[in-house]
């Protein structure tokens, strides 16, 4: 039985504040014999083992384990790639259960660092393809995970990658050795600066994934997940998620089960993509979508002013009045159906 997240929190060393702060983030160095050590010093609910889906039984990713990884390659996070590694492998072990994956899964991961996520997702049963901008940690991943065929390591920048001829080339392989595909995922713990842009980059993709769950930071995730909901933080990026998923927020995850500790909480979102078939109904999403970046580019102006480059005020006026929206209304107070009807007829004057 796996140790509750309160408890391994009380099992595990602090780390110093000084350490990351002071010392460019640089872990703790362990002893020469640092395996020995570890298991030596670390309390036993740390290195408590856990059961796989398919009843074998691992050793769990922790602290220890974490900094003997980076150790052995002389590393240390670098801030400017937004590196956190998760110290807990009951964390990952949720997160893979938000996505439901199991045997015959295909994976596609995003910033493996140590691997801690992946050998959840390899020992459910998945195949795994890691997309890895760190030459260092993309080295000890593919050293780590040596002896298995179900995982394909990228050495890559993900948002210069070419993601839907990555994924299509490991799904013909896969074919070739006859493992069956139940369904294709993404599932992520990924650097919080990059988020909107892997969400912009993967949801469009519903011809190939199923679903995409991410590991964001908490206010990321919060925003996202009530996409369908017009506030004050309403933006284009709502919008967008409502059009090609149905997100869901499922849980947090506190800042401490990160190292280094980052100054904000963390959520999980998943997101069930739509296929092409699900969108909503525009004649063009380009147009759409740069109706949308026109009008919350004058978010505080009415529409009947933000959108008069692409047709007369009275039109936009008229427009709005046929699909029941008052000639003031401004964006953030339109859904995205109200939207879409918008649109098209605004496309059809």
């Amino acid at each position: 039985m796996t140790a509750s997240p309160l408890l391994l929190l009380q099992c595990l060393p602090p780390i110093s504040s000084a350490t990351t702060s002071k010392r460019g983030m640089q872990p703790p160095r362990l002893a020469h014999d640092s395996a020995a050590v570890a298991r030596r010093n670390a309390p036993a609910c740390v290195l408590a083992c856990s059961k796989t889906s398919n009843g074998r039984r691992r050793r769990s990713d922790d602290y220890h384990a974490t900094l003997r990884a980076l150790n052995s390659k002389g590393r240390f996070p670098t801030k400017s790639l937004g590196q956190h590694y998760m110290l807990h492998s009951e964390v990952n072990e949720q997160l893979a259960s938000a996505a439901d994956v199991g045997e015959g899964d295909v994976i596609l991961e995003i910033g493996p660092g140590t691997g801690s996520l992946t050998n959840v997702l390899i020992d459910s049963g998945a195949t795994v393809l890691a997309i890895e901008k760190d030459p260092h940690m993309a080295a000890l991943v593919s050293e780590r995970f040596a002896g298995t065929d179900r995982l394909k390591v990228l050495n890559e920048d993900f948002l210069k990658c070419h993601i839907h001829s990555c994924m299509i080339s490991l799904l013909k392989s896969i074919k070739s050795l006859d493992i069956n595909s139940r369904s294709v995922k993404v599932v992520s713990n990924i650097p919080f600066n990059i988020s909107k842009d892997v969400v912009k980059q993967l949801l469009p993709m519903g011809d190939i994934f199923s679903e995409v769950v991410l590991l964001l930071q908490e206010e990321t995730a919060l925003r996202l997940a009530e996409s369908s909901l017009p506030t004050s933080e309403y933006r284009p990026i709502n919008i967008f998620v409502n059009f090609y998923s149905d997100p869901e927020f499922k849980f947090k995850v506190p800042r401490t089960n990160f190292f280094p500790q980052p100054n904000v909480d963390a959520a999980v979102v998943t997101f069930k993509l739509k296929k092409a078939e699900d969108y909503p109904s525009v004649s063009s999403t380009k147009s759409f979508f740069s109706m949308i970046t026109s009008a919350f580019n004058g978010k505080r102006k009415m529409l009947r002013k933000s959108l008069q480059h692409i047709r007369t005020s009275t039109d936009i006026q008229n427009a709005l009045a046929s699909v029941g929206l008052p000639a003031t209304s401004r964006p953030e107070e339109l859904t995205l159906d109200d939207f879409v009807k918008l649109h098209n007829v605004i496309m059809n004057v």
